[in-house]
């Protein structure tokens, strides 16, 4: 009793080691925040969550409605689910290697034995058998439990990778409505100076007629409203293309959508002052990363464990019998119960060099793992210098265009008095169409930069209210 729990003790301990090193978060040497001066507007305290439906923020339900069917049928994060599913059922079956797999056993067979060989009972005979029969490997080393720590971190790092694209499809998204918003507000717009100056070709051909303006003016008003139709022409087309953009993202081919405003669209709000670092952590790639050097940590001990010895139980229980009848009778019955140990010896030196793979490649991942949370925290600091930029330039933009619509009113009195050239009036047009345009721009980079930093962050944040389009 005493031999047989010391060495139920001695297996308990030693089933319960696990060669190979442990896993340890390394440290990423970053600072705790972000530049203070890098955020726009400066909010009290930073958010400690972030929220993955961050394109709610828009406050757009055309916006909703196209993310949702994204989320449906975009066949990249349909490829990225079965990926998942793949790397489950793997983890499933790394787990089921741990415990004893049991089969069952028969045959029947009927055959003759020689006389000659001197083989007492020779002649023809049946021969039936039934059994259960059982294999177990002891996992001493721990190297089952390595397989199963690595399978489980590469299916985490699976969801992560659906999570990725789940956000990079969501960006896209985003992207290409916002580009679809401004290209209305761009047609919008131009439709307007067409309009403008195909009136201005009419009265300058009246007034051609009448004596009262000169050929040269009339054919620079043709000139500008043909370059007006041509422009009109290229942002309908660009329109089309964007809308077939969406409509591969979102899975709905020949899609067809009303013309918007772009400035219709809310601003979310700014990023507080001050975001904290710790926020990459929530990003699904470097979550991602993070798990595939958790694999890659894990296969090390996978390795060092191959080279210990492998112990493993067999086990059969049956009958067998000449007669079918009498296969599960008592006297038909048939046991077995085995040990066996494997142990390297000699190996030209692989499973060395396998270990040292391992580890090659634990060295890799770790420093893909540190290149990803750097270039995370590089994606959050260019994305909000560029929206600081377009914040601040919102203002000026706005001052320039209502400027040159100014401009615009005071060129066509003089005109219309007689005080200046038509000339004059032809640059005012330019400059104010060009104005309003450049509105629509700095408008569509102010959301654009907004996108990238709830991608760069992994998420938005949470407001108490969404700052409302001018």
């Amino acid at each position: 009793m005493r031999s047989l729990t010391l060495s139920a003790l001695a297996a308990a301990v030693l089933a319960g080691c696990a060669v190979g090193p442990d896993y340890h978060r390394p440290d990423v040497m970053l600072p705790e925040k972000y530049s203070a001066d890098a955020a726009a507007v400066p909010a009290a305290g930073a958010p400690q969550e972030v929220s993955p439906r961050w394109w709610t923020l828009f406050n757009d339900p055309q916006l909703d409605t196209l993310m949702d069917a994204a989320f449906e049928r975009n066949t990249d994060l349909l490829q990225a689910v079965a990926r998942v599913e793949q790397a489950e059922a793997l983890l499933r079956e790394a787990r089921a290697v741990q415990w004893p797999s049991v089969s069952l056993d028969g045959n029947a067979a009927r055959g003759r034995s020689s006389e000659t060989t001197g083989t007492p009972g020779g002649g023809t005979g049946n021969n039936f058998r039934a059994a259960l029969s059982t294999a177990f490997e002891l996992d001493f080393w721990g190297r089952l439990r390595r397989a199963s720590e690595a399978a489980r971190a590469e299916a985490l790092a699976t969801r992560y990778g659906q999570e990725v694209v789940r956000q990079t499809v969501a960006g896209l998204v985003a992207q290409s409505y916002f580009n679809l918003r401004a290209l209305d507000e761009q047609v919008l717009l131009t439709r307007e100076t067409l309009k403008t100056r195909e009136e201005g070709v009419r009265i300058l051909r009246i007034r051609l007629q009448g004596g009262t303006s000169a050929r040269i003016d009339l054919d620079q008003a043709e000139a500008l409203r043909a370059e007006a139709a041509l422009q009109l022409q290229e942002l309908q087309r660009q329109r089309a293309l964007a809308q077939s953009q969406l409509g591969l993202l979102t899975g709905q081919a020949g899609i067809d959508l009303e013309q918007g405003s772009l400035r219709g669209l809310p601003l979310p709000p700014a990023p507080p002052a001050g975001l904290p670092s710790a926020l990459l952590e929530r990003r699904p790639d470097v979550r991602q990363a993070e798990q595939l050097l958790v694999s890659a940590n894990a296969r090390i001990g996978v390795a060092k464990a191959a080279m210990f010895p492998t112990l493993s139980l067999t086990g059969l229980a049956g009958g067998e019998s000449a007669e079918l009848s009498d296969v599960l009778k008592s006297g038909s019955r048939i046991w077995s119960v085995g040990f066996g140990l494997t142990l390297p010896i000699f190996d030209a030196g692989r499973r060395i060099a396998q270990t040292d793979q391992a580890e090659a490649r634990q060295r890799e991942v770790l420093a893909a793992y540190q290149g990803s949370v750097q270039s995370a925290f590089k994606d959050v600091a260019d994305a909000l210098v560029n929206l600081r930029a377009a914040r601040e330039s919102q203002v000026d933009v706005e001052a320039s265009e209502q400027a040159y619509l100014n401009a615009l009113k005071t060129a066509q009195q003089r005109y219309d008095a007689g005080y200046s050239a038509y000339l004059e009036l032809l640059d005012a047009q330019r400059s104010a169409n060009a104005a309003r345009l450049r509105t629509v721009t700095n408008r569509q980079a102010q959301l654009a930069a907004t996108v990238d930093l709830f991608k760069a962050l992994g998420g938005g944040w949470d407001a108490p209210s969404v700052a409302q389009a001018r």
